[in-house]
């Protein structure tokens, strides 16, 4: 298994592909790099492709203290020096927008282009964060039990994303990956409840950004993706039908068209 190691952690990652140019992609909170299987299956024919499990999560390696987003910007600063070795186009979703937002403000010489997917750029909305405390500690003592990640996927997916038939199967699995989260989870968890906003800070943003999001993303809402866009200068703004807060598994096509079309008009440019 392919393991990076930075100061403190070993990161897991995978690589495919051998383009000339690289497309980093950083997942959200309690899940891993398998929010991006059908971006990896898209792109990797004509870019190289790598994406990686955040410390605390997927395949990588729990350490001890907290956990905070600075830090788990730190450590794609040293994935993308350690496996890229130059600037890339950045895919962050959720958690990995906040990482996302970070990196492009404070290295810009790393970030050829940014997506930023269902995130935000303000701290957790103080309404939230007892519900989130309170599932949190469920987790901490009995792991993600099938009530709290039936609570979860509320939060996760559309609504109608949910109630559709033909996405039993995908929820099944979907459901299964958040159950298989190990109780140490909460150290992530705490690093979004607890997390600074970057409100001013994006807008030293210069590399061209683009911003998606579900129209029935609940966990991060719409309005949150259009105040990004309006801080961060010339970025541009789509939204996803019939997707929540994971629109690359639940509008996979429909997501790797717009990044395809994004990626093309800024392919090679300095």
């Amino acid at each position: 298994m392919p393991y990076l190691q930075t100061k403190d952690v070993k990161l897991y990652y995978v690589k495919e592909g051998n383009g000339e140019e690289v497309i980093v992609f950083s997942h959200g909170l309690l899940w891993s790099f398998k929010m991006f299987l059908d971006q990896i299956q898209f792109f990797k024919k004509e870019y190289t492709i790598i994406a990686y499990d955040h410390r605390g999560q997927g395949q990588s390696e729990v350490n001890e203290g907290p956990y905070d987003m600075d830090l788990l910007t730190e450590d794609a600063v040293e994935l993308i020096n350690q496996l890229a070795g130059k600037a890339v186009h950045f895919v962050g979703l959720s958690m990995g927008g906040f990482v996302g937002m970070r990196l492009a403000a404070r290295h810009p010489e790393l970030i050829k282009s940014l997506i930023l997917i269902e995130t935000s750029a303000n701290a957790e909305p103080v309404e939230n964060i007892p519900k989130y405390k309170f599932l949190n500690g469920v987790v901490r003592w009995f792991g993600v039990v099938p009530s709290v990640a039936k609570s979860v996927m509320k939060i996760m997916f559309a609504q109608s994303w949910i109630e559709n038939p033909k996405n039993e199967k995908l929820y099944k699995k979907w459901y299964n990956e958040l159950r298989s989260n190990k109780k140490s989870i909460t150290k992530s968890v705490e690093a979004v409840i607890y997390r600074k906003g970057v409100e001013e800070e994006i807008r030293s943003i210069k590399c061209p950004t683009m911003i998606l999001v579900g129209d029935e993303d609940v966990a991060t809402k719409p309005e949150k993706a259009k105040f990004i866009q309006m801080a961060i200068p010339n970025a541009s703004l789509h939204i996803v039908q019939g997707a929540g807060h994971s629109s690359t598994v639940e509008r996979p096509e429909h997501v790797n068209s717009l990044l395809s079309d994004w990626l093309h008009s800024h392919k090679f440019r300095k």
